[in-house]
């Protein structure tokens, strides 16, 4: 309890900057102009981020997490100081790379540190707690940044990371002591150069697809190509590398092979459908910048009650195998009657929806990390927690590429079939945004057409949602490490650690 106030707002700043920087985006293109390259500012935080997640993990675990939870703080603050200074959007972007390439070891190593501190037994309580935390920034992000971009400048978008790094980095400098493990000190260099080719290829592949170059053309054929040739050459460099990023024999385990499958799954559903919310808020049911993340807080405090009840619970009961079953039952039933969403919905309909959503989801956020983490040694414990994390953000990358496919074809579609192909190619190429930010702006074809299209979004997710409790019906129940329960059967009882082992296996 003495250093997770630290973990917490280092969590907070990496979680943050994912959401932050969309608002203060028109007043940043004012400034260095490049309104072409302005997708990058966003990308480029997300690809570094997506790259680094795998090798932090894995350098947490061989030279300490203390220090490499240190090193990524220091970093995230510089890199928050290069872009607050930026002068040209290529730096810009050139600095949110570097921020990005530290928020995944300060995502990481958060939890992996709560897995050395906490036994899985007592780890529920505290995993829900860094739940509401990710759910806090999703909400706190994009008013943060209307409310610096108008009251003072867009560059203290990312000059506010300062003083609460400081804050973080006391706390950890201070507070943190962890055990001393003793592991070899060999990075696989090779293979966390090609995984970094291939997760590289497959975000562009996600960012470019259908936007900068059609799915059919030679810059997405030779990216896929890139992508595949990199990850069965990291395939083959893993099987034989002494300290592999990602070791594979992890993946022969059951439980942890399917919360990573469930993980890439919740990302793809999730934040492909989720990314939509405030544009059907905002074109659709006229809500401001600000006002759009306030209507997000429904989803965000069903996901907390959630969280902070699964840990709860876990915690008592020792229990956790029914949570992801019961989460991906209520994301189902959330995306269900969000596919059902049209121009003439009320916001009172909207946020009982969200609430449904955001019920499963909490089920789900924490409870995979958990399950991860109890299904490896305690060396692997970074790992465990990059991997998880890593699948999850593949599976959020993918899921909003899909899904803003799925929105711009329906929606030109339907603005072709009402007013003709010029409105529609308008509409394509984001003329239609001149005419105002708000329904009350927007001719009705097109509002009936954004309607349209986002409720699309989420009736093709359902279908991958449907997925997550079939998989999770097969999670087993393995004994949480940590302090026996008492009121458990005795053929629940913790075993010892040989037979861990053989369960784990």
């Amino acid at each position: 309890m003495i250093v997770l106030p630290g973990l917490m707002l280092a969590f907070m700043l990496a979680m943050l900057d994912n959401f932050i920087v969309g608002t203060a985006m028109p007043r940043i293109v004012t400034d260095l102009g490049g309104i072409s390259h302005l997708s990058w500012v966003v990308t480029a935080y997300v690809l570094g981020t997506t790259v680094s997640t795998p090798i932090w993990g894995k350098v947490g675990d061989m030279y300490g997490r203390k220090g490499i939870f240190i090193a990524s703080i220091v970093g995230f603050l510089a890199g928050s100081a290069l872009s607050g200074a930026a002068q040209t959007m290529n730096q810009l972007i050139a600095f949110r790379a570097i921020q990005g390439l530290f928020a995944g070891g300060l995502a990481v190593n958060a939890l992996a540190i709560i897995g050395d501190l906490v036994p899985p037994r007592e780890r529920g309580r505290y995993q829900g707690i860094m739940a509401s935390v990710m759910s806090l920034a999703m909400v706190a992000g994009p008013l943060a940044g209307g409310f610096i971009t108008d009251h003072l400048d867009w560059r203290w978008a990312f000059y506010v990371n300062l003083p609460l790094g400081a804050i973080a980095l006391f706390f950890i400098w201070t507070r943190l002591h962890l055990p001393k493990l003793r592991t070899k000190h060999r990075i696989d260099w090779s293979g966390a150069g090609v995984l970094a080719v291939g997760i590289t290829a497959l975000v562009l592949i996600t960012t470019w697809g259908g936007n900068d170059y059609p799915w059919n053309s030679g810059h997405i054929y030779t990216l896929v190509v890139i992508a595949v040739v990199s990850l069965v050459a990291f395939v083959y460099i893993e099987r034989r590398a002494a300290e592999p990023v990602i070791p594979l024999n992890l993946f022969r385990n059951r439980n942890f092979s399917l919360v990573s499958v469930i993980g890439f799954l919740v990302g793809f559903a999730m934040f492909g459908a989720i990314s939509f919310l405030p544009l059907y808020q905002q074109k659709v049911q006229g809500a401001s910048a600000t006002n759009s993340g306030l209507l997000l807080l429904p989803m965000m405090a069903g996901l907390l009650v959630t969280s902070l009840i699964a840990g709860q619970t876990i915690t008592r009961t020792g229990r956790y195998r029914a949570f992801p079953i019961v989460g991906g039952i209520g994301m189902v039933a959330g995306m269900i009657l969000l596919s059902t969403m049209n121009e003439h919905t009320t916001k009172l309909q909207t946020s009982l929806w969200m609430i449904v959503l955001g019920l499963g989801m909490g089920c789900l956020m924490q409870v995979t990390m958990l399950i991860a983490q109890n299904s490896v040694e305690q060396k692997d414990m970074g790992v465990a927690s990059s991997a998880t994390t890593f699948f999850r953000s593949i599976g959020g990358s993918f899921g909003v590429a899909l899904a803003g496919a799925i929105l711009n074809n329906r929606a030109y579609n339907d603005i072709l079939h009402s007013l003709g192909k010029a409105a529609a190619d308008a509409f394509k190429s984001g003329a239609a945004e001149a005419t105002g930010p708000t329904a009350a702006k927007l001719p009705p074809q097109y509002v009936h057409a954004l309607a349209d299209g986002i409720s699309q979004v989420f009736f093709w997710s359902i279908f991958v949602a449907l997925l997550v409790p079939l998989l999770a019906f097969f999670v087993q129940h393995v004994t949480l490490r940590g302090r026996p329960n008492p009121e458990a059967p005795k053929d629940d009882a913790e075993p010892e650690p040989a037979e861990m082992v053989t369960a784990f296996e």
